[in-house]
């Protein structure tokens, strides 16, 4: 399942969107996640499939592409628009999208005819612009795909409004180096978490003023005057992009690979070396799933770390690290160069669809944090200052994506 994601900013309501021609950055993926982001990342078996809504490949399909694009990037559109609260503006704006609704995509025709040639697929609960109706079907553009959809197997309208609330996801970013989150929205309130620039934090509500975040210490208010708020959605995908996806894939997970082998045989030809050397025992009070063999290793190796403290900005296993740090510090003993960065890291390796398919050694990202997923429905992480580095169960939170390295 393949997909990449809009940003929609708040603001005044524009009738057509059209988001053809403009550059969209690819990232790695892999099969789809349930989130950051997206909505729509749990496949309903019980919506109506058809020869339209599934190709040939359809059970080949097992990755999603992901992209970012905000609304203020187009010249054309960026006089027009504010970052403002989830109101009529932009209900109005969600009025203009397309959304399907299939058990896996519906396809993207070159003309609005079965016989059209496919120019790219829209996955259930993605979304894109309305242009047109034309003879039961809807012309959109979406992504770098612009084409027709069956109207059967979308809705827009009035419909799309509060469907739109579900499948996209309220996100604020932080445009300060770092900033407070506070218990109460008001300056006097005590203060519950301190966050970085340019992080994503997943938005629970809003006042005028103010905007209620999660955070891995527990939901706390920010001021808006600090962050820029946001709703994401999921768009199409083309033929070409999924073919350079699924290519850049498949080359980077040879090469981390190569990079975790290589490290483990250095390691190993070491150990041999300083046979004498003490060496940390793995932490058998967690058992490790099933999965691969280097996503296993790299589980059993962050274990070790359990009970560590939690460091702000650090990244040593054993005297202190924050959630990123702790990530990028377990994958580079493997050879693994990941940023320290929770929401960088949402972009690493590929994606996996959903937490019942999620292997030892996976990213489990959240807002504004990063862990690594054991097995067996739990995951290790440096969670905060309180707990330190501790097991938890994966989903104690809501999961914006899965990401898979090797």
């Amino acid at each position: 399942m393949n997909r990449c994601k809009v940003r929609l900013a708040a603001g005044t309501l524009v009738a057509v969107i059209t988001f053809s021609g403009l550059h969209i950055d690819t990232m790695a993926a892999g099969k789809v996640t349930s989130v950051l982001p997206a909505g729509g990342a749990n496949l309903s078996l019980m919506k109506d499939v058809s020869l339209e809504s599934i190709s040939p490949d359809d059970l080949l399909a097992s990755s999603q592409i992901e992209s970012t694009l905000s609304i203020a990037d187009i010249p054309d559109l960026a006089a027009a628009t504010t970052v403002a609260d989830l109101g009529q503006s932009e209900e109005e704006t969600f009025k203009n999208l397309v959304i399907a609704q299939v058990n896996r995509y519906v396809n993207v025709r070159s003309i609005p005819s079965e016989d059209g040639d496919i120019v790219g697929k829209l996955y259930d609960d993605s979304v894109g612009s309305l242009i047109k109706v034309e003879n039961g079907w809807y012309q959109i553009t979406s992504g770098n795909v612009t084409g027709y959809v069956k109207a059967e197997y979308c809705v827009t309208g009035d419909a799309a409004i509060e469907l739109a609330k579900q499948v996209g996801t309220r996100l604020a970013t932080v445009n300060t180096e770092t900033l407070f989150v506070r218990m109460e929205p008001t300056t006097e309130s005590g203060r519950l978490a301190m966050v970085p620039g340019g992080e994503d934090f997943l938005v629970i509500d809003e006042t005028d003023g103010w905007v209620k975040i999660n955070v891995e210490e527990g939901d706390g208010w920010v001021s808006k005057e600090f962050v820029e708020i946001r709703t994401e959605f999921v768009e199409a995908e083309s033929k070409e992009e999924e073919e350079l996806r699924l290519a850049k894939e498949e080359e980077e997970r040879r090469k981390a690979q190569e990079a975790a082998r290589a490290s483990r045989a250095a390691q190993e030809s070491q150990n041999q070396e300083t046979a004498s050397a003490p060496t940390q025992p793995v932490n058998t009070e967690y058992s490790v799933g099933e999965g691969s063999e280097l996503g296993v290793a790299v589980a059993e190796y962050a274990l070790q770390f359990v009970g560590n403290p939690y460091k702000w900005g650090g990244t040593s296993l054993t005297e202190g690290a924050d959630c990123s740090g702790f990530v990028l510090s377990v994958y580079a003993n493997f050879g693994v160069s990941l940023p320290h960065s929770s929401k960088a890291d949402r972009s690493q390796g590929y994606a996996v669809d959903g937490l019942e398919n999620a292997q030892p050694g996976d990213l489990i990202c959240y807002s504004g944090h990063v862990a690594l997923y054991i097995g067996n429905g739990q995951i290790v992480h440096a969670s905060n200052k309180k707990t330190g580095i501790i097991v938890s169960n994966a989903d104690y939170k809501r999961i914006l994506a899965i990401r898979r390295i090797f």
